[in-house]
């Protein structure tokens, strides 16, 4: 939890960093808002904990070097679904009866939530990994209706992922893949990590992440045949049960690779995948383009453009592994 904490504490002082640099242009450099107050409503995917805070706060010093302050020309509401269906229903009913100029949703989960309740109330979304898919949408380039935002993946960094834990250990022969089989994603991400295993010389194996207990007995029986490792695909279901998962890794001493930069902070021996708070930053620019009069609808979705490589060397020799001079040099942040 120390980590993680000072993984949020890092993150925070680049944007409080980033803020006041905005802050120090020209008057007439910063845009200049209407007088109206507007309203933001927020759909978070994640609870209301430091590293919920921390993506909230990424958002809200985005918008302010936009030239919106929260309670002075814009009110930001934000509700925290914790990727729980009914409680994102009941979030997302709320808040469209609140009459926001714009919604920001976190997930797959808040976006459908929020799709059921409003066709008209401008919505960006960021960490869905298949908005087509899902049915959010018509096309990346053109959206339509009242939805667009920003891809939580492209399907070639889950391939990526299978050769990184080839290099941190080189022994693993086979890898379980670690998915929601009722994401619209899970089918293409494990497709893309087959591919790559033809090639890498490893047999791979899907494991579903609905329910705990079939987790662990997946893990378990996966474990005994040996030379295994772990790829965990992003989704809601895996970060439901995400400190399940780094649990069993630790204690069957199975490399893992994980999407995200908190599972190593957790303990996680290793993730790849996009900075989250980059995606907060582009959704504070879409809003931005929103309040000022563009519709969702022609502002095209985005795939992510910055994937961060975290690696954490307590956990790297707790398992025995030597992380290759070449893979460190590579990191974008080394946990130790």
């Amino acid at each position: 939890m120390a980590a993680r904490a000072e993984v949020i504490r890092m993150k925070r002082r680049e944007f409080l960093a980033l803020a006041g640099a905005a802050m120090s242009w020209p008057a007439g450099v910063r845009a200049q808002q209407p007088d109206r107050m507007r309203r933001i409503g927020m759909l978070m995917n994640v609870a209301d904990d430091a590293e919920g805070q921390a993506s909230v706060a990424a958002f809200k010093q985005a918008m302010e070097q936009l030239g919106w302050a929260d309670g002075q020309n814009v009110r930001i509401d934000t509700r925290w679904g914790a990727n729980d269906v009914d409680r994102d229903r009941r979030y997302a009913t709320e808040l469209a009866a609140s009459s926001p100029d714009v919604i920001v949703a976190a997930g797959t989960l808040s976006v459908a939530a929020l799709q059921r309740v409003t066709r008209t109330v401008p919505i960006v979304f960021n960490n869905v990994s298949d908005p087509v898919g899902a049915g959010f949408i018509n096309s990346l380039a053109r959206p339509g209706a009242n939805i667009t935002g920003f891809m939580l993946l492209e399907y070639s960094s889950s391939a990526k992922s299978l050769e990184l834990l080839k290099d941190i250990a080189p022994s693993v022969t086979r890898a379980a893949v670690l998915r929601d089989p009722a994401n619209p994603a899970g089918i293409a991400q494990f497709g893309a990590i087959q591919t790559a295993a033809q090639s890498l010389g490893v047999a791979v194996s899907p494991i579903s992440v609905m329910d705990a207990g079939e987790i662990e007995r997946a893990v378990t029986a996966f474990v005994n045949s040996g030379n295994g490792g772990l790829i965990v695909t992003p989704s809601g279901s895996v970060s439901n049960h995400r400190d399940l998962i780094v649990t069993l890794a630790a204690r069957h001493k199975l490399p893992a690779i994980y999407a995200y930069r908190f599972n190593v902070a957790d303990g996680g021996l290793m993730s790849y995948g996009p900075d989250l708070f980059d995606q907060y930053r582009g959704a504070a620019v879409y809003v931005d383009r929103i309040l000022k009069g563009e519709k969702p609808g022609d502002l095209p979705v985005q795939a992510p453009t910055k994937f961060e490589l975290v690696i954490n060397l307590k956990t790297a020799k707790a398992l025995g592994l030597t992380v290759p001079p070449s893979l460190l040099a590579r990191a974008d942040e080394v946990i130790e």
